[in-house]
């Protein structure tokens, strides 16, 4: 044999090694856990046969606590890229069952790489998250690591989509990475974030609290909104980022991908004439009416558990990507109130930096009152979204189904705020407040010094109502572009859409803007 095939036989043994992780025992056990290997989870994301590992034989280079005696396949992270649906993705993906995944120098530059690579290609960039958090042993140059992703995170912001998937522990430092990332799937039962665990919090609160409890999957979807999606199981939340992932570019220079979906654009919806309640204080489910507009019904919803009285989704109108903010009458009213306002205000931002067209649907009857939304910072959290539509620069439509009232009716996208173009049902109703609020203010005296002052002040709500609570009084004044039957809801939309498409606006130069965060 000569020395060419002796070097190669060196080469695929070295491979088969690094092949086999953290061993037979360390998989089987991670398996156990009805859990996907780190090398599993980029073969599924990935079209098949097109992932190309980058950086496979990085090795640690601690000497601490007989570190040098310790081998560490791919140092913990497994780094490369391939195709999803033919589009090209870099990815890395943290290997539990080598070290736990722990994150020290040479593992942080494996990521680093690959981000920098992402960044230069103009592609989507994917991480699982799997790891026991900062290599002990390797001390401040595991924190520099984190340092060194977390920056890069933060160039990365705004120019390539950045996705993260919990698939394991994420805890301490390591949880900030995926924070500042655009998106975070977890995994039900099996993976976790927290600054601190629930060993530290009994020790310096007293306070006794799980795993799932503190940081599991549904509690960062439904309670603090860390996580937008929560996954059944490995699988679901891979076919979830490859979903996610069709609606969007590759990069901010680009457009989204537009699909044949075979939903003809001028089909109607009859029953969205039938869709508003006859009485004022009825819900009904504003995700029926996102289903009727858009192609096949099709909605991608993230953060469904989290400030549910808003709705916010990605979805398709003849086949080009819009990302869709609504209110929800069936939870508290459709109110605006702080995690509404925090949802919208992000999923605004993500659109507008991937250049997704961005369809407004209000129904709100104003913000939602109470002590604890002041002293929360209704006000600051409010003028976020305020402050986000206005610095949009993507096509921004807005439709009006039922109420629109007040501040709400500015903070829901009104012309005012930038819309491209505005719409809304017969049923619509755009005023500074609701008929009987208004009625008790400004007809207080003579409604008081009435013979029967229930029947003045019904005269005076209907008369109100027949002024105001319409949508006649906006379009009069130019504030609403059209009013439309419900019907013919979809091919207006799309025709807006179609024409506005190309839509360019300039905004004065500037560093950046000051948020009020």
């Amino acid at each position: 044999m000569g020395i060419v095939e002796d070097k190669i036989r060196e080469l695929k043994e070295k491979q088969a090694k690094i092949l086999e992780m953290g061993g037979e025992k360390a998989v089987a056990r991670h398996k156990e856990k009805g859990k996907l290997t780190a090398r599993d989870r980029l073969a599924r994301l990935f079209d098949r046969g097109t992932f190309r590992e980058i950086d496979m034989f990085v090795r640690h280079r601690c000497t601490n606590f007989g570190m040098e005696k310790v081998d560490i396949p791919s140092d913990g992270v497994i780094t490369g890229h391939g195709l999803v649906a033919g589009r090209p993705v870099f990815a890395f993906s943290q290997d539990f069952t080598s070290r736990a995944g722990s994150l020290g120098e040479m593992h942080a530059k494996k990521i680093c790489k690959v981000m920098d690579l992402a960044l230069k290609a103009g592609t989507p960039f994917v991480g699982f998250n799997d790891s026991g958090g900062a290599r002990i042993q390797e001390g401040v140059d595991a924190l520099s690591g984190y340092g060194q992703i977390f920056y890069r995170n933060s160039l990365a912001s705004g120019v390539i989509p950045q996705v993260s998937a919990i698939m394991g522990p994420t805890a301490g430092g390591a949880v900030y990475s995926p924070a500042m990332t655009d998106w975070v799937f977890m995994v039900k039962n099996t993976s976790y974030m927290f600054i601190t665990g629930p060993e530290v919090i009994k020790a310096v609160t007293g306070e006794e609290i799980t795993f799932e409890e503190l940081g599991g999957a549904m509690t960062h979807n439904e309670k603090s909104g860390v996580a937008h999606f929560a996954c059944e199981n490995d699988e679901d939340a891979i076919a979830q980022i490859q979903r996610l992932l069709s609606y969007l570019p590759s990069n901010n220079m680009e457009d989204p991908p537009r699909m044949e979906t075979g939903d003809n654009p001028k089909r109607t919806a009859p029953e969205l004439n039938r869709m508003i309640p006859d009485s004022p204080n009825q819900s009904y489910d504003m995700k029926a009416v996102i289903a009727a507009i858009v192609d096949n019904g099709e909605f991608f919803e993230p953060h469904q558990y989290y400030a549910r009285n808003m709705i916010v989704g990605f979805a398709r109108l003849n086949g080009r990507s819009i990302g869709i903010i609504a209110n929800q009458p069936q939870v508290l009213a459709g109110c605006l109130d702080i995690d509404a306002s925090d949802k919208a205000t992000r999923f605004i931002r993500f659109c507008d930096a991937f250049n997704i067209p961005i369809l407004t649907i209000a129904d709100v009857p104003g913000y939602l009152p109470g002590s604890q939304q002041e002293w929360g910072g209704i006000i600051r959290h409010g003028a976020k979204l305020l402050w986000c539509y206005s610095e949009a620069t993507v096509p921004k439509f807005l439709l009006v189904t039922r109420k629109d009232y007040g501040g709400s009716y500015l903070a829901m996208c009104s012309r005012d705020l930038g819309a491209d173009m505005s719409f809304a049902w017969p049923t619509a109703e755009i005023a500074v407040m609701g008929a009987a609020g208004a009625t008790n203010i400004i007809h207080r005296k003579e409604i008081k010094d009435a013979e029967d002052p229930a029947a003045k002040r019904k005269e005076k709500i209907e008369a109100y109502e027949n002024l105001f609570s319409n949508p006649y009084r906006a379009a009069n004044r130019g504030y609403i572009d059209a009013v439309i039957e419900p019907s013919e809801t979809r091919p207006r939309l799309i025709d807006a859409l179609e024409i506005m498409c190309a839509k360019r606006e300039l905004r004065p130069p500037k560093k950046h803007g000051n948020i009020p965060v």
